[in-house]
Protein backbone atom coordinates (compact mmCIF):
# COMPACT_ATOMS: atom_id res chain seq x y z
CA UNK A 1 0.00 0.00 0.00
CA UNK A 2 2.82 2.35 0.85
CA UNK A 3 4.45 1.63 -2.50
CA UNK A 4 1.22 2.45 -4.30
CA UNK A 5 0.92 5.71 -2.38
CA UNK A 6 4.51 6.60 -3.21
CA UNK A 7 3.88 6.01 -6.88
CA UNK A 8 0.81 8.23 -6.79
CA UNK A 9 2.77 10.99 -5.08
CA UNK A 10 5.55 10.77 -7.66
CA UNK A 11 3.02 10.99 -10.50
CA UNK A 12 1.31 13.99 -8.90
CA UNK A 13 4.63 15.77 -8.38
CA UNK A 14 5.62 15.09 -11.99
CA UNK A 15 2.29 16.45 -13.25
CA UNK A 16 2.59 19.55 -11.11
CA UNK A 17 6.19 20.08 -12.24
CA UNK A 18 5.17 19.78 -15.89
CA UNK A 19 2.60 22.51 -15.35
CA UNK A 20 5.30 25.13 -14.84
CA UNK A 21 7.06 26.42 -17.93
CA UNK A 22 9.66 29.14 -18.33
CA UNK A 23 9.72 31.23 -21.51
CA UNK A 24 12.61 33.46 -22.51
CA UNK A 25 12.14 37.12 -23.34
CA UNK A 26 11.93 36.42 -27.08
CA UNK A 27 9.49 33.49 -26.72
CA UNK A 28 5.72 33.34 -26.50
CA UNK A 29 3.37 30.44 -25.81
CA UNK A 30 0.24 29.94 -27.86
CA UNK A 31 -2.03 28.13 -25.39
CA UNK A 32 -4.94 25.89 -26.43
CA UNK A 33 -7.59 24.65 -24.01
CA UNK A 34 -9.35 21.47 -25.07
CA UNK A 35 -8.28 22.14 -28.67
CA UNK A 36 -9.51 25.74 -28.81
CA UNK A 37 -7.31 28.82 -28.74
CA UNK A 38 -7.13 30.19 -25.21
CA UNK A 39 -4.52 32.97 -24.96
CA UNK A 40 -0.91 34.07 -25.55
CA UNK A 41 1.36 33.68 -22.53
CA UNK A 42 4.89 34.71 -21.69
CA UNK A 43 7.59 35.60 -21.25
CA UNK A 44 8.67 34.34 -17.83
CA UNK A 45 7.06 31.68 -15.66
CA UNK A 46 3.68 30.39 -16.89
CA UNK A 47 1.36 27.62 -15.75
CA UNK A 48 -0.14 25.09 -18.17
CA UNK A 49 -2.85 22.79 -16.84
CA UNK A 50 -1.79 19.27 -17.83
CA UNK A 51 -4.03 17.35 -20.25
CA UNK A 52 -6.52 20.21 -20.48
CA UNK A 53 -4.13 22.77 -21.96
CA UNK A 54 -1.41 22.49 -24.57
CA UNK A 55 1.11 25.11 -25.66
CA UNK A 56 3.20 25.85 -28.75
CA UNK A 57 6.39 27.90 -28.43
CA UNK A 58 6.94 30.72 -30.91
CA UNK A 59 10.28 32.49 -31.42
CA UNK A 60 9.86 36.24 -32.00
CA UNK A 61 13.44 36.92 -33.09
CA UNK A 62 14.34 37.80 -36.67
CA UNK A 63 14.88 34.62 -38.67
CA UNK A 64 17.49 34.48 -41.42
CA UNK A 65 16.34 32.07 -44.14
CA UNK A 66 18.57 31.14 -47.05
CA UNK A 67 16.64 30.85 -50.32
CA UNK A 68 18.12 28.00 -52.40
CA UNK A 69 19.45 28.67 -55.89
CA UNK A 70 16.62 29.15 -58.36
CA UNK A 71 16.84 28.55 -62.11
CA UNK A 72 14.96 31.18 -64.07
CA UNK A 73 14.77 32.75 -67.52
CA UNK A 74 14.85 36.53 -67.76
CA UNK A 75 12.63 38.58 -70.01
CA UNK A 76 15.38 38.72 -72.66
CA UNK A 77 15.56 34.88 -72.65
CA UNK A 78 18.79 34.49 -70.66
CA UNK A 79 19.06 31.49 -68.34
CA UNK A 80 20.48 32.44 -64.91
CA UNK A 81 20.76 30.99 -61.43
CA UNK A 82 19.86 33.25 -58.52
CA UNK A 83 19.92 32.76 -54.76
CA UNK A 84 18.96 35.14 -51.99
CA UNK A 85 18.56 35.53 -48.24
CA UNK A 86 15.32 36.41 -46.46
CA UNK A 87 14.90 38.21 -43.11
CA UNK A 88 11.54 37.90 -41.34
CA UNK A 89 10.01 37.59 -37.88
CA UNK A 90 6.72 36.65 -36.23
CA UNK A 91 4.67 39.64 -35.13
CA UNK A 92 1.43 37.77 -34.35
CA UNK A 93 1.96 34.41 -32.65
CA UNK A 94 -1.69 33.41 -32.84
CA UNK A 95 -1.95 33.80 -36.61
CA UNK A 96 1.49 32.23 -37.18
CA UNK A 97 0.33 29.01 -35.48
CA UNK A 98 -3.36 28.90 -36.44
CA UNK A 99 -3.45 30.29 -40.00
CA UNK A 100 -0.60 28.22 -41.46
CA UNK A 101 0.74 24.77 -40.68
CA UNK A 102 4.50 25.48 -40.72
CA UNK A 103 5.10 29.19 -41.07
CA UNK A 104 8.86 28.87 -41.67
CA UNK A 105 8.47 26.34 -44.47
CA UNK A 106 5.53 28.23 -45.95
CA UNK A 107 7.46 31.51 -45.98
CA UNK A 108 10.48 29.84 -47.57
CA UNK A 109 8.42 28.24 -50.34
CA UNK A 110 6.62 31.50 -51.01
CA UNK A 111 9.95 33.33 -51.20
CA UNK A 112 11.24 30.90 -53.83
CA UNK A 113 8.22 31.25 -56.11
CA UNK A 114 8.14 35.03 -55.68
CA UNK A 115 11.85 35.29 -56.49
CA UNK A 116 11.38 33.39 -59.76
CA UNK A 117 8.22 35.31 -60.66
CA UNK A 118 9.61 38.81 -60.04
CA UNK A 119 13.08 38.35 -61.53
CA UNK A 120 11.65 36.57 -64.58
CA UNK A 121 9.89 39.81 -65.53
CA UNK A 122 13.16 41.75 -65.85
CA UNK A 123 16.08 41.70 -68.25
CA UNK A 124 19.59 40.53 -67.36
CA UNK A 125 20.99 44.08 -67.23
CA UNK A 126 18.40 44.99 -64.59
CA UNK A 127 19.31 41.93 -62.49
CA UNK A 128 22.94 42.99 -62.49
CA UNK A 129 22.55 46.77 -62.10
CA UNK A 130 19.32 47.29 -60.13
CA UNK A 131 19.45 44.77 -57.30
CA UNK A 132 18.35 47.26 -54.67
CA UNK A 133 15.10 48.03 -56.49
CA UNK A 134 14.43 44.34 -57.13
CA UNK A 135 15.07 43.54 -53.46
CA UNK A 136 12.46 46.10 -52.46
CA UNK A 137 9.94 44.73 -54.98
CA UNK A 138 10.32 41.16 -53.69
CA UNK A 139 10.21 42.30 -50.06
CA UNK A 140 6.98 44.24 -50.63
CA UNK A 141 5.23 41.29 -52.31
CA UNK A 142 6.31 38.82 -49.61
CA UNK A 143 5.38 41.17 -46.77
CA UNK A 144 1.88 41.61 -48.15
CA UNK A 145 1.39 37.89 -48.77
CA UNK A 146 2.61 36.78 -45.32
CA UNK A 147 0.65 39.40 -43.39
CA UNK A 148 -2.24 36.95 -42.89
CA UNK A 149 0.24 34.53 -41.27
CA UNK A 150 1.40 37.11 -38.73
CA UNK A 151 4.78 37.35 -40.47
CA UNK A 152 6.73 40.57 -41.12
CA UNK A 153 9.31 40.37 -43.94
CA UNK A 154 11.88 43.02 -43.13
CA UNK A 155 14.39 42.50 -45.93
CA UNK A 156 15.32 40.43 -48.98
CA UNK A 157 18.83 40.41 -50.43
CA UNK A 158 19.83 38.86 -53.75
CA UNK A 159 23.24 37.29 -53.12
CA UNK A 160 24.45 35.81 -56.40
CA UNK A 161 23.44 35.90 -60.05
CA UNK A 162 25.27 33.11 -61.87
CA UNK A 163 25.54 33.26 -65.67
CA UNK A 164 26.88 30.76 -68.21
CA UNK A 165 30.44 31.23 -69.48
CA UNK A 166 29.22 31.94 -73.01
CA UNK A 167 27.00 34.73 -71.72
CA UNK A 168 29.87 36.17 -69.66
CA UNK A 169 32.00 36.38 -72.81
CA UNK A 170 29.15 38.02 -74.70
CA UNK A 171 28.72 40.60 -71.93
CA UNK A 172 32.47 41.29 -71.96
CA UNK A 173 32.37 41.89 -75.73
CA UNK A 174 29.35 44.14 -75.34
CA UNK A 175 31.13 46.15 -72.64
CA UNK A 176 34.23 46.48 -74.83
CA UNK A 177 32.16 47.65 -77.78
CA UNK A 178 30.41 50.16 -75.53
CA UNK A 179 33.75 51.54 -74.35
CA UNK A 180 34.98 51.90 -77.93
CA UNK A 181 31.76 53.67 -78.90
CA UNK A 182 32.13 56.13 -76.04
CA UNK A 183 35.78 56.75 -76.92
CA UNK A 184 34.86 57.54 -80.51
CA UNK A 185 32.09 59.86 -79.39
CA UNK A 186 34.44 61.70 -77.03
CA UNK A 187 37.06 62.00 -79.78
CA UNK A 188 34.47 63.29 -82.24
CA UNK A 189 33.21 65.81 -79.68
CA UNK A 190 36.77 67.02 -79.16
CA UNK A 191 37.33 67.42 -82.90
CA UNK A 192 34.07 69.33 -83.21
CA UNK A 193 34.93 71.68 -80.37
CA UNK A 194 38.41 72.23 -81.78
CA UNK A 195 36.95 73.03 -85.20
CA UNK A 196 34.52 75.51 -83.66
CA UNK A 197 37.36 77.24 -81.81
CA UNK A 198 39.43 77.41 -85.01
CA UNK A 199 36.52 79.00 -86.86
CA UNK A 200 36.12 81.56 -84.08
CA UNK A 201 39.86 82.30 -84.14
CA UNK A 202 39.82 82.70 -87.93
CA UNK A 203 36.97 85.17 -87.66
CA UNK A 204 38.85 87.18 -85.04
CA UNK A 205 42.05 87.22 -87.11
CA UNK A 206 40.25 88.13 -90.33
CA UNK A 207 38.55 91.07 -88.61
CA UNK A 208 41.90 92.91 -88.29
CA UNK A 209 44.20 93.16 -91.25
CA UNK A 210 47.45 93.09 -89.31
CA UNK A 211 46.43 90.38 -86.88
CA UNK A 212 47.06 87.58 -89.38
CA UNK A 213 50.50 88.94 -90.19
CA UNK A 214 51.42 89.20 -86.51
CA UNK A 215 50.28 85.63 -85.94
CA UNK A 216 52.35 84.53 -88.93
CA UNK A 217 55.45 86.28 -87.56
CA UNK A 218 54.88 84.75 -84.13
CA UNK A 219 54.75 81.31 -85.69
CA UNK A 220 58.01 81.97 -87.54
CA UNK A 221 59.62 83.07 -84.28
CA UNK A 222 58.57 79.82 -82.60
CA UNK A 223 59.94 77.78 -85.49
CA UNK A 224 63.23 79.69 -85.44
CA UNK A 225 63.69 78.84 -81.78
CA UNK A 226 63.78 75.12 -82.59
CA UNK A 227 67.01 73.24 -83.34
CA UNK A 228 66.92 73.31 -87.13
CA UNK A 229 69.61 74.60 -89.45
CA UNK A 230 67.41 75.48 -92.41
CA UNK A 231 63.86 76.81 -92.42
CA UNK A 232 61.91 77.19 -95.66
CA UNK A 233 58.59 78.98 -95.41
CA UNK A 234 56.30 80.76 -97.87
CA UNK A 235 55.33 84.38 -97.56
CA UNK A 236 51.73 85.22 -98.31
CA UNK A 237 51.19 87.91 -100.98
CA UNK A 238 49.13 89.97 -98.53
CA UNK A 239 52.01 89.97 -96.10
CA UNK A 240 54.48 91.06 -98.82
CA UNK A 241 52.20 93.93 -99.70
CA UNK A 242 51.95 94.93 -96.06
CA UNK A 243 55.73 94.88 -95.67
CA UNK A 244 56.20 96.96 -98.85
CA UNK A 245 53.71 99.52 -97.59
CA UNK A 246 55.48 99.59 -94.23
CA UNK A 247 58.92 100.05 -95.83
CA UNK A 248 57.57 102.68 -98.22
CA UNK A 249 56.17 104.69 -95.34
CA UNK A 250 59.47 104.55 -93.49
CA UNK A 251 61.45 105.76 -96.56
CA UNK A 252 59.12 108.68 -97.12
CA UNK A 253 59.45 109.79 -93.53
CA UNK A 254 63.28 109.70 -93.84
CA UNK A 255 63.30 111.78 -97.06
CA UNK A 256 60.96 114.36 -95.63
CA UNK A 257 63.13 114.56 -92.55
Amino acid sequence: MEIFTSIIMVVVIAILASAFRILREYERAVVFMLGRFYKIKGPGLIIIIPVIQQMVRVDLRTIVLDIPTQDLITRDNVSVKVNAVLYFRVVDSQRAIINVEQYMEATGQLAQTTLRSVLGQHELDELLAERERLNQDIQGILDQATDQWGIKVSNVEIKHVDIDESMIRAIAKQAEAERERRAKIIHADGEQQAAEKLVEAAKELSAEGGAMQLRYLQTLTEIAGEKSSTIVFPLPVSMMEGLQNLLGGVSQESESG
